[in-house]
């Protein structure tokens, strides 16, 4: 199986395809793993691998991904992660798409190494809902810490606590603050969220900051899949650069 060694992690990941690059950021919070994408009703390892080269991954510590964690800098932890994958494959830029957590990978992305963004995709990007002020917090990373200790991980409860804060201590969308989302000038297609973890108030922020994104509002419902797959097919073509098969 494919793995990127760093930072004495083990990063996983797949391709499929061919043309120009296309990485995923996957759903499923901490435990972020390319299994997810297969039970999403737009999953786009199936949609694109047709038309794109596209690299699918694991998080540190999730599928089969694992390493330390960084208490100090988590979302750095992760974005060197991402990095470390399209380096390994010699990708200087690509496409990204991302949904949940994945979302928020994208924007801290395009904080840490803008030059190697083109486009994203944010599929209900996270955030903290005013009605469950309490949902990003310990009782979240909690029982994800424990079952990586459980398993073997050479790490204690305390440090995944200290994790768990740095993460998501902040509020919106929490790796990034709404000054920098102001200043994105990178292409950003927002498809919403609507529940507790990805709330519809988070979208509507989103997309009233960013300075070049293009919206869709329903994209989980059996009858508008078909309309929202297609336009972000075409999005992702638009933003592919010229002479890039």
């Amino acid at each position: 199986m494919p793995y990127v060694e760093r930072d004495g992690a083990s990063i996983y990941y797949e391709e499929s395809g061919s043309g120009f690059p296309l990485l995923l950021l996957a759903p499923g919070g901490l435990n972020s793993a390319i299994p997810f994408w297969h039970r999403m009703p737009l999953n786009p390892i199936a949609e694109f691998s047709n038309e794109f080269r596209v690299i699918a991954m694991d998080q540190r510590n999730a599928g089969n991904s694992s390493g330390p964690i960084r208490p100090d800098d988590a979302w750095g932890m992760y974005a060197a992660d991402q990095l470390a994958v399209l380096d390994a494959l010699g990708i200087e830029k690509a496409l990204m798409a991302g949904c949940c957590i994945g979302c928020t990978f994208i924007l801290s992305l395009a904080k840490r190494a803008p030059e190697r963004v083109v486009a994203g995709v944010l599929m209900q990007p996270i955030g903290p809902d005013p009605n469950e002020p309490g949902y990003f917090g310990p009782r979240m990373w909690t029982p994800w810490g424990e079952n990586l200790i459980a398993n073997g991980a050479k790490v204690d409860m305390e440090t995944v606590d200290r994790f768990g804060h740095d993460l998501f201590d902040t509020d919106f969308v929490f790796a990034v603050d709404r000054d920098f989302v102001k200043t994105v000038q990178i292409p950003m297609l927002l498809l919403d969220g609507n529940d507790v973890a990805h709330p519809k108030v988070t979208s509507d922020e989103v997309a009233a900051l960013l300075p070049n994104v293009e919206r869709v509002h329903q994209w989980r419902e059996p009858e508008t899949v078909g309309p929202a797959t297609e336009k972000m097919r075409q999005f992702l073509r638009a933003h592919t650069p010229a002479g890039v098969k």
